[in-house]
């Protein structure tokens, strides 16, 4: 049994996809809403191609692009 078992999660803590936003804005300098502007433009790319294309054109690291492209594609299903 972990230690987080039967606990509730923590209020507020971001999980997911989400949780590396902060870093990236940090890191890129770019707002999270450009980067989803950016992914929508691409139509027609699947996940994989978004991430190639973000780490090609953009210099983003593949962990990064995933959660980008993951998130904006999630919330435009």
């Amino acid at each position: 049994m972990s230690s987080s078992e039967g606990k509730p999660p923590v209020k507020g803590t971001v999980k997911g996809p989400a949780s590396y936003f902060p870093s990236i804005e940090k890191k890129y300098g770019r707002p999270i809403a450009e980067w989803k502007a950016l992914i929508r433009a691409q139509s027609g790319l699947k996940h994989m191609e978004l991430v190639a294309w973000l780490k090609a054109t953009h210099g983003l690291g593949h962990g990064h692009a995933n959660a980008l492209v993951a998130h904006t594609l999630a919330e435009d299903r």
